[in-house]
């Protein structure tokens, strides 16, 4: 055991870092000290388990043991009910490592990169008080869905992963300021991310990306997006692809464009829900709508006029005049690519 120094009456942060320890011994701590005691760094140790001693530090707020030989917080965590930040990076902790009562706490920050989750605990998932959740540099595979439910959710960093998808549920986290994905294996971005209005940095470098949805304009707050090392950014890509729509697409895109009259009534329910599904053309010269059948276009869009960066575009047909021709002349590409202000993406990093 290792003692350290008696404290000061006014001390309310304990530095315990690189001192070898294995073990803590508070013993010789009154209870009002121990009480006074709101930050206790533990980092760079030998510690295989979080001592019992810490669990007496009644007003405990802030906690970081990373660095060591931890696989386990045990279940005694769940007596520091003022605990607000968990930081336990570099260990050995995976999913099965807390306790199943940990959604309990009312944790605000959870670091926890650099250890060997493969998935994201229900636990975390259920922590409606998380502001900060970080999980870098894990062996992480996918996003659940449940991530929507961390509605006060500032802060999501999940990059240096093995995700491939990013879930339209992450859409749900309104409060999101900071985004990290990167050094993962993303090949796109769903578009439900036009809803992030909160968000102020993308970071999706080091991915698979070859285009990015047109939503993506609609984020008026963003400041930072980081697109290096990215296929979009080494190479051209301007594709056209279209699988011929079926008979019951072209019979419901001539009742949509033509405003052919019809009441429920008229027709089987799946067929009302069916034509209610129509797109509309984003081209402000064409009236069509598309169904299941589009043309997939890539427009490159000027950012800061100084990086284009490609979007994807869907047309109702490849006959349809595109507002995403590759011509610069073109009127409708102009109004686009003008369209982004130049203090509104302060931060275009591709390089």
């Amino acid at each position: 055991m290792v003692r350290f120094p008696s404290m000061d009456d006014k001390c309310a942060v304990l530095h315990l870092s690189r001192l070898q320890l294995d073990d803590l011994n508070l013993d010789h701590l009154t209870d009002s000290k121990r009480q006074q005691i709101q930050q206790l760094h533990l980092t760079y140790n030998r510690l295989l388990l979080l001592p019992t001693s810490v669990c007496f530090l009644s007003n405990l707020e802030y906690l970081d043991i990373s660095s060591n030989a931890l696989t386990v917080i045990p279940d005694y965590i769940m007596r520091l009910t003022n605990l607000k930040t968990v930081v336990a990076k570099n260990n050995l902790l995976d999913e099965s490592s807390f306790p199943k009562e940990f959604e309990r706490m009312q944790v605000e920050t959870l670091n926890l990169s650099g250890n060997r989750f493969g998935e994201i605990p229900v636990q975390f998932l259920k922590m409606t008080t998380l502001q900060s959740l970080s999980l870098g540099g894990n062996r992480l595979k996918n996003i659940p869905a449940e991530i929507k439910n961390l509605t006060s959710l500032e802060l999501l960093y999940l990059g240096g992963n093995l995700i491939s998808f990013i879930p339209p549920e992450v859409a749900n986290l309104t409060s999101l300021r900071y985004l990290v994905l990167c050094d993962n294996r993303i090949q796109s971005i769903p578009p439900q991310l036009n809803k992030l209005h909160s968000l102020l940095s993308l970071s999706l470098h080091n991915n698979l990306l070859t285009f990015l949805p047109r939503e993506i304009l609609s984020l008026v707050h963003l400041q930072e997006l980081s697109l290096r090392g990215n296929p979009l950014v080494v190479r051209f890509i301007k594709d056209m692809t279209y699988d011929p729509p079926s008979l019951m697409e072209l019979a419901g895109r001539t009742i949509k464009s033509q405003n052919l009259p019809f009441s429920s009534c008229d027709l089987p329910s799946n067929l009302n829900h069916y034509l209610n599904l129509a797109s509309e053309c984003p081209n402000p010269k064409c009236a069509g709508v598309y169904f299941d059948s589009c043309v997939r276009h890539i427009k490159f869009v000027d950012f800061c006029g100084k990086y284009r960066l490609p979007l994807m575009h869907y047309l109702c047909s490849p006959q349809c005049s595109s507002p995403c021709s590759s011509n610069p002349q073109s009127d409708a590409e102009s109004e686009d690519e003008n369209s982004v202000p130049a203090d509104r993406l302060q931060r275009v990093l591709l390089g």
